[in-house]
């Protein structure tokens, strides 16, 4: 039997004591924390205010008056629907005018760290996403470049010892519509053609080294069992330097629109490369080039000539916080505010990332945070003080092969304004008196 107690007045008159002291508490730890900071002078990004009547801090939260959701409720977790916002989006722009040849953009402007959840990874499809039963896919590598032609099943795929890393892939018409001018006032649409995972597989020199290679190989074939097939050339060279054969991303099997059950990912190499839903490599000393590989995958430079083989993803950067999806608007003048965003290179490593507030006049190096890793992406910050005036906020990178992120003029007069792919240059946010931000291209930056 429960036994049932009163309180009595003088545990009445604790209680009463206690919530006073809670409040003293609070009222005092704020007083302190400012004071702290002040005498510290710590650069803190955020005001801290001793907001001590702020009933979202004395009074008892309303979630915490009643029981949350059983651990059954959803077996496989969703976000907060107070996050309803961070969702891919789509833009007829980015079509070909096929829905299903479309394209998924990535709200980059939320991400957080350099992995991108799988929900929200981009996604370019050639012709839909297929639906394969993992127990029918085969993997066939053959050609007249290997000494022992196999075909693998899942099972037989995942004998192989595997390796996880973390890599960046980013279409090649990432920032298309911009060579000639801003497009979008969005950095979603502007550069949200690219995303970054932890990718779990067998490195594909394993297999190749398992099947053996003739001496004369040169040039692979990947080709997806989709719809599109989507075939591309790529060099040995490459295939036996760090491709991944993979079936996992961030930590569970890839999903379907990301080549369920197996994907090829070829590190810092443009997307269209990394064959989703693969089903074949094929070996020779022969390129194979399809009529849209040789015609459509080019960059077309002011003479009028054509330059085939540029695979790699050139050095770049872009300012994600502020962005015209997250402005300065909640910010007054003396703020302390965090510049932050995403640096990424094809050829090796970001090395740092320069800020200019005045449009490419002068630079101030940024601080590379976090993991800086390969071809993945980077994270860089600058911690300053808006006085309220307006600004032309731009980042700069650069990577460990002495790459250095082009302005707009020096890319454009290398390869004119014909092009779709590749475009590399330096972004700029104008930045109001009202704290709004806009995409504009500044078409000449000094360099420091």
């Amino acid at each position: 039997m429960t036994k049932v107690t009163k309180t009595s007045e003088k545990e009445l008159s604790t209680i009463s004591e206690d919530k006073l002291s809670r409040r003293d508490f609070f009222r005092k730890t704020a007083a302190y924390s400012v004071g702290a900071i002040a005498a510290a002078n710590v650069l803190s990004p955020v005001e801290l205010k001793a907001a001590t009547d702020d009933p979202a801090i004395m009074n008892e939260a309303p979630w915490g008056t009643k029981l949350g959701d059983p651990v059954d409720h959803n077996l496989y977790g969703l976000p907060s629907p107070y996050e309803h916002n961070n969702i891919r989006r789509t833009h007829s722009l980015f079509s070909s005018g096929d829905y299903y040849a479309s394209v998924a953009m990535c709200p980059i402007h939320e991400s957080q760290g350099i992995v991108t959840p799988n929900g929200l990874f981009f996604v370019r499809d050639h012709g839909g996403t297929a639906h394969i039963d993992p127990k029918e896919w085969r993997l066939m590598i053959h050609g007249d470049q290997v000494e022992r032609e196999i075909v693998l099943t899942l099972d037989d795929l995942k004998k192989y010892p595997s390796e996880s890393r973390i890599y960046f892939i980013e279409c090649p018409a990432n920032g298309a519509p911009e060579w000639r001018g801003p497009q979008f006032n969005s950095l979603q649409f502007q550069k949200g053609l690219m995303s970054a995972a932890e990718w779990t597989g067998v490195m594909l020199k394993t297999i190749l080294e398992d099947v053996g290679l003739k001496k004369d190989a040169v040039w692979m074939l990947a080709e997806g069992s989709d719809n599109a097939s989507n075939p591309r050339t790529i060099p040995v060279e490459k295939a036996l330097d760090d491709v991944m054969v993979v079936w996992g991303q961030n930590g569970e099997a890839l999903r379907a629109e990301q080549g369920y059950p197996v994907r090829l990912i070829v590190p810092g190499w443009e997307g269209n490369l990394n064959t989703k839903w693969l089903r074949r490599l094929e070996i020779s000393d022969k390129p194979w080039h399809s009529k849209e590989e040789t015609s459509k995958y080019t960059m077309v430079q002011p003479g009028g000539k054509a330059i085939r083989y540029f695979w790699v993803n050139e050095v770049n950067s872009v300012i994600t916080s502020p962005c015209p999806e997250k402005p300065w608007t909640h910010l007054k003048k003396g703020d302390m505010v965090e510049v932050e965003g995403i640096a990424w290179t094809g050829h090796g490593t970001i090395t740092g990332v320069d800020i200019s507030l005045d449009g490419g006049d002068n630079w101030v190096e940024a601080k590379l945070k976090g993991l800086v890793l390969p071809k993945s992406w980077t994270r860089f910050s600058y911690v300053m003080k808006w006085d309220g005036k307006p600004l032309l906020m731009a980042s700069r990178a650069r990577d460990d092969f002495g790459n250095i992120q082009p302005t707009i003029d020096e890319e454009t007069t290398a390869v004119g304004v014909e092009s779709v792919y590749h475009r590399n240059a330096i972004v700029t946010w104008e930045i109001t008196e009202k704290g709004e931000c806009n995409n504009v291209q500044i078409r000449k930056h000094k360099k420091a």
